[in-house]
């Protein structure tokens, strides 16, 4: 990949991040948080892409489709596993 098209794929997971943390809402960790988790998502998209040959929405190098879905999942993943219950003995 050339660097043209890894600061574009760079710049597009911090906007997919930021566009959820502006859904999902949160403090300032929770930014921080979806920032990674959508640049991890998105490279792990994008070699997954790479390593299968799924090209889906190529957009010179950057394979889009597939590190968009991965950075997705990855949002929704984390999300999920972040969620930390504070009332552990059951009682409300």
């Amino acid at each position: 990949m050339t660097l043209p098209s890894l600061l574009l794929a760079l710049i597009i997971s911090l906007l997919y991040g930021a566009i959820y943390h502006f859904v999902r809402g949160g403090n300032g960790w929770r930014l921080l948080l979806f920032l990674g988790l959508s640049v991890l998502g998105f490279t792990a998209g994008q070699l997954l892409g790479m390593w299968r040959a799924w090209n889906l929405f190529p957009v010179g190098s950057l394979n889009l489709g597939m590190g968009s879905i991965g950075s997705i999942l990855f949002l929704i993943g984390g999300e999920w596993l972040s969620r930390v219950d504070r009332n552990r003995d059951g009682r409300e």
